[in-house]
């Protein structure tokens, strides 16, 4: 290990769907959190790894900071508000736009009394012209005193060198928390749960996939084969939900399964038997100990 190394933890946040899983996994070079086009995919934080020969960076992928409505959102901004004062960096990410939202003013003024440096990403600069984003630098330049503005495109890995650089210039010197080849500390169960409820956010109707949840009840690999055996249940709100998840003749979690079973494969590096069940659970979504039995910090709830 270099004698300068350096070392520390950045976390990432931003309102819901503004590209921050993305990021994440572009820095890591690895698929770590799951990624959709619709709001609050990520509901726990994330912890990815980042190992290079003179640092490492945790990078903490949190839940999208906006106004909750139920028990969940309440977890899920708590989530993302605990980190601020307890990470090295924080990276704030928002579109490449020359307005800026509602939600975006909401997730600056929570940076109110955090003594913690701020970068300021903004991302998705393949969709502007580059004196556009001149103009958007101005406008946020006049909201916050950031220590950097970076702009970035998570899609493409534009300018994510760049913010590696800067990233790794304000890490603290500091050991190696986890070994070279760790990308993520989630546990595999976790990562199984995440790539299934994926896939139903992917497929599924508007609606539906902020009321479901993912348990997985058993994962083991089968003696003398090289075959993982996985069962896991989709929990929905509603009965109505139900019929939508498993579809006609069982199409629709036929095809969610399917899927989500290619990318476990790869992610575990062997053949998998997945089962998947759909169950109701109402209103899991205000109820703490639901909450706590997906895995949700009861710290947060």
């Amino acid at each position: 290990m270099a004698l300068d190394f350096r070392s520390g933890f950045v976390t990432l946040i931003g309102r819901t769907n503004v590209g921050k899983s993305t990021l994440m996994n572009q820095l890591v070079g690895e698929k770590v959190a799951i990624m959709s086009n619709k709001p609050q995919t990520t509901r726990n934080k994330i912890q990815s790894i980042l190992t290079r020969e003179n640092y490492q960076i945790i990078f903490i992928d949190t839940p999208g900071i906006h106004k909750p409505k139920h028990k969940l959102g309440q977890y899920m901004v708590q989530a993302a508000k605990n980190t601020l004062n307890e990470v090295d960096l924080i990276l704030i990410l928002v579109e490449a736009s020359k307005t800026v939202g509602k939600g975006d003013q909401y997730v600056i003024e929570q940076l109110e009394n955090i003594n913690t440096p701020v970068f300021l990403v903004i991302n998705k600069i393949d969709t502007v012209h580059k004196e556009e984003l001149l103009e958007i630098i101005d406008i946020y330049k006049d909201l916050y005193d950031f220590d950097e503005i970076i702009p970035v495109s998570a899609l493409t890995g534009e300018n994510c060198d760049v913010l590696l650089d800067e990233i790794s210039k304000r890490l603290p010197e500091g050991p190696q928390y986890f070994p070279p080849d760790m990308i993520t500390d989630q546990p595999e169960r976790q990562l199984v749960a995440e790539l299934i409820r994926e896939k139903a956010l992917h497929l599924l109707e508007e609606e539906i996939p902020h009321g479901i949840a993912v348990g997985v009840e058993l994962m083991k690999k089968r003696e003398n084969k090289d075959i993982v055996d996985i069962n896991a249940v989709i929990y929905c709100e509603k009965d109505s939900h139900k019929a939508i998840i498993i579809g006609k003749q069982g199409a629709m979690l036929k095809e969610i399964g399917t899927k989500a079973r290619q990318e476990i494969e790869r992610l575990l590096g062997s053949k998998v038997f997945l089962q998947l069940w759909v169950k109701v659970r109402k209103n899991w979504r205000d109820d703490s100990f639901s909450l706590r039995n997906f895995g949700f910090d009861s710290k947060n709830i």
